[in-house]
């Protein structure tokens, strides 16, 4: 708790800040050099250097080589109209997911809170299930909303539902908070299946098994505003909300005494993040493991202090979905592995490792 009073006074901001200025630069780097590379390789392989002429050409307008080879053929209608709207999403969604991670491991003071644990994933996929299936499946502005709407609808209701049933029975803790989760992410994947089981729309049912694993493999240019406006809003929001984050760490008791009261940043927080998971399973599916597994990497390097936390994990998740689906479009030749599958398989174990060999948890917990 001294470490934690300590950076709370700003003894060490000098040094975070000198320390995270670098650190954020390296990931927007990596982050530049992993968006050329994904949209290079695929089941159509194309050199990197004339990806990044391409993508040099129409974001820029600078032309570097022969202009006929920048503006017409396959390989530029693949690099910009099919891979780099997906890239862009998997760095949206990344970054969406971790920073949902932060806040809520923050706010039930649990690290194994995340939207799939919590139920919040559970729930908008339960909602974009019941849209599709009442007729929302298509692709018109109408449908997106819909589905939309459903999602961030049922992501709500979940997470009104996990505060609810953890304060049924006086305060609620995190443990309370955590298996309340536990128990709504189960209800909601029960009416999911109870829903699939006795529909007859077979192409909403195809539709369905989509939100259930998770795929970028919808993205376009026509979806990625909607996406881009609410999970740079929610990224822009959490960016100032680091006293109060590294306050929860603390505890409700000891936040009385600094005048602040958690439970409303509590609710306002886990809203946010319904309405972030909403939208990236309405657009996505489930994918679960992202906001779980990059917090605790980031502070296993930054430590707890949500000033770093936060703007690091935006860094990180989008790096980590960018390259966790690179291995789903590339690990079985002429196939597509659904991209939750491969964030499970990455996930877990690097979760196992994590328990076992740093025994993890907050601060000096």
């Amino acid at each position: 708790m001294r470490v934690f009073a300590a950076r709370e006074k700003g003894e060490a901001a000098p040094s975070a800040g000198k320390i995270l200025i670098p650190v954020l630069a390296a990931l927007l780097a990596l982050n530049m050099v992993s968006l050329i590379i994904a949209v290079s390789v695929g089941q159509v392989a194309i050199p990197a250097s004339l990806s990044y002429r391409i993508l040099l050409h129409k974001l820029m307008g600078i032309t570097v080589g022969d202009p006929a080879a920048l503006t017409s053929g396959t390989f530029m209608n693949i690099v910009w109209d099919i891979r780099l709207p997906r890239v862009l999403t998997s760095m949206l969604v990344g970054a969406g997911l971790a920073v949902c991670g932060v806040i809520m491991q923050a706010s039930v003071k649990n690290p194994l809170a995340d939207p799939y644990i919590l139920g919040v994933s559970s729930g908008a996929s339960l909602g974009a299930t019941f849209a599709i299936l009442i007729g929302f499946g298509t692709s018109s502005l109408l449908s997106q909303v819909g589905v939309s709407v459903g999602a961030f609808a049922g992501a709500l209701i979940a997470s009104l539902g996990v505060l609810t049933l953890a304060e049924l029975s006086g305060r609620a803790t995190s443990v309370k908070l955590v298996l309340a989760g536990m128990v709504i992410n189960a209800l909601c994947n029960a009416f999911s299946n109870f829903i699939v089981y006795f529909a007859s729309n077979s192409e909403g049912i195809k539709s369905v098994t989509f939100w259930l694993m998770g795929s970028l493999a919808s993205a376009k240019w026509n979806k990625l505003p909607m996406m881009a406006i609410v999970v740079s809003a929610a990224l822009l929001f959490s960016l100032p909300q680091s006293r109060i984050l590294n306050t929860m760490l603390v505890g409700d008791e000891a936040a009385v005494t600094l005048g602040v009261k958690l439970s409303s940043f509590r609710r306002g927080y886990l809203i946010v993040s319904a309405l972030v998971t909403g939208v990236i399973v309405s657009y996505c599916g489930m994918i679960g493991f992202v906001g779980l597994i990059v917090p605790h990497i980031v502070r296993g390097f930054t430590g707890s202090d949500h000033r770093k936390v936060i703007p690091v994990s935006i860094g990180v998740g989008s790096l980590f979905l960018v390259w966790a689906d690179v291995i789903a479009r590339i690990v079985i030749p002429k196939s597509e592995v659904p991209i939750g599958i491969i964030t499970a398989m990455i996930g877990a174990p690097v979760f196992i490792y994590m328990l076992v060999k740093r025994g993890y948890g907050f601060g000096k917990e």
